[in-house]
């Protein structure tokens, strides 16, 4: 082996058959980086390219084209083929799907990081400024430098504002830091010019995942345990409140996703969140985001209080709060004292610091009222041979208070092993007991229930279901009718 350069350890199609991405390994540095690799060009295609670009922008600009009919990649197709004609361009078929796959890229997709954007295993991008490469953060390598690189101010500015227009906003050196929302649902955080950032204009893009992570997902990356998703499937399916723990990119939103697959099938549901990240089946459901202000002031603005109280208008039977982080969280915790089952996260590393940050500023949750909070699940990002992965590392539950040192009583279920990468069941549930007095089990009744949950859980495991929809089928089919589902599984 080479260990003087950069040797291929994956591959795999961005965009079938013109884009892939290369994952290679360096030795002596003992580092990963990602290549995306696209059509060649030469000197004589470059010039084309930049003569059908700048002509096709020409025409969109200018002419109505309108169609009912027609998609905007025909649309450009079709004015791309008459700038070729009318240009007298003489192209071979290779030159002439290599053009029109980087006028493609550019025109409907997102230029140079339209490979990035693509792929299903990239969680963030992000571009610190010109001349500098670009990183991502890879589900299965981390962090990782790549190929791509924007060759200087003026290109990465153009690009920034762009992005900026696609989510619906305005930047300028008046205005050089923006948020917005891409289309997809993708996060992009902007900065413009180097006042802010003394490197250049930035940009960093939260990808949005179309594909919700599932319950299924989550046991075969060992984040859960079957049996925890086991606990988990009882508890939300009988409205048990859940608060998912951890620091940044710890895999707290795609834990609450995924355990959202629980709720009942049409139980109403209303999430709220600062930009859309929930996705679920259920068809009972509204998702309801907050809003800046466009007038200045404070007026027009719509925060998490406002669609909480709005929510509860709504009278759902369950709310989710994509993150708790201000005065919200009364009102949500107000919500859990009357009934209504809430799922949500929070950044906190552990029991002691969730206690912590509800009960102060800017949060501010009166400690009498965290007794309505049932189940407190601990998340991190674990680094282990040299690879970073998402584990469940505590699931504790809210006891009581006690009432004269005012204590809050926690009690552990489960603990992840870090030796042997395992999750175990370390104590008793108060919330499966309640769980069982309600539906008046016997402690052998409740047992074979959480038993038969992980059964079915792990048969979908084993048998390598992983369409999120059928996943959704087959937990829904076991709520309404559980022998049928269990004899058709030959369970």
């Amino acid at each position: 082996m080479e260990t003087n350069e950069y040797v291929e350890v994956e591959r795999y199609w961005l965009n079938e058959p013109y884009c892939y991405a290369s994952i290679k390994y360096h030795e002596d540095l003992h580092d990963y980086s990602y290549f995306v690799v696209e059509p060649e060009l030469n000197d004589d295609e470059r010039i084309i390219l930049h003569e059908i670009t700048e002509n096709l922008r020409d025409v969109l600009i200018s002419s109505e084209i309108e169609s009912e009919n027609s998609s905007k990649e025909e649309i450009i197709r079709s004015v791309f083929d008459e700038i070729i004609s009318d240009y007298g361009f003489n192209l071979n078929e290779a030159q002439y799907e290599k053009i029109l796959y980087y006028i493609l890229r550019d025109f409907l997709g997102f230029g140079k990081i339209d490979g990035l954007m693509r792929d299903r295993m990239i969680e963030d991008i992000s571009c610190n400024g010109p001349r500098i490469p670009v990183f991502v953060y890879h589900r299965n390598y981390g962090s990782l430098e790549t190929n791509i690189i924007f060759s200087d101010e003026r290109e990465l500015n153009s690009y920034v504002i762009k992005l900026a227009q696609e989510g619906g906003k305005h930047i300028s050196i008046a205005e050089p830091i923006v948020d917005a929302t891409l289309k997809d649902g993708s996060r992009i955080q902007l900065t413009l010019g180097d006042e802010i950032t003394t490197r250049g204009s930035t940009f960093t893009i939260r990808k949005f995942q179309d594909i919700p992570i599932t319950p299924v997902d989550l046991i075969k990356w060992n984040t859960f345990s079957a049996e925890e998703m086991a606990y988990f499937w009882l508890c939300v399916e009988n409205k048990k409140n859940v608060l998912f723990v951890g620091g940044t990119a710890s895999g707290k939103t795609s834990s609450l996703n995924a355990i959202s697959f629980f709720i009942p099938q049409k139980s109403k549901i209303v999430s709220i969140e600062d930009t859309r990240e929930i996705k679920l089946l259920h068809p009972n459901w509204i998702p309801s985001v907050t809003r800046e202000t466009f007038i200045g002031g404070e007026r027009g603005s719509v925060d998490m209080y406002d669609l909480l109280k709005a929510a509860l208008r709504q009278r759902p039977e369950y709310i989710i709060v994509g993150e708790v982080r201000g005065s919200e969280a009364v009102t949500l915790f107000q919500a859990m004292a009357t009934g209504h089952a809430t799922l949500s996260t929070l950044h906190a590393d552990s029991i002691e610091a969730v206690i912590h940050r509800l009960e102060n500023p800017p949060i501010g949750v009166p400690r009498v009222m965290m007794e309505s909070l049932n189940i407190i699940s601990i998340q991190s990002l674990v680094h282990r041979d040299k690879k970073r992965m998402r584990r469940n590392t505590e699931i504790s539950e809210i006891l009581r208070i006690e009432p004269v040192t005012r204590n809050v009583r926690t009690s552990r279920v489960f603990l992840w092993d870090p030796v042997r990468d395992a999750h175990v069941r370390v104590g008793g549930s108060k919330a499966l007991e309640s769980i069982k007095t309600m539906k008046g089990w016997e402690a052998e009744d409740l047992e074979r229930e959480l038993e038969d949950r992980k059964k079915v859980l792990l048969h979908l495991v084993s048998n390598d279901i992983t369409d999120y929809k059928e996943i959704w089928k087959i937990i829904h089919a076991y709520q309404s009718n559980k022998e049928r589902l269990m004899e058709k599984l030959g369970l």
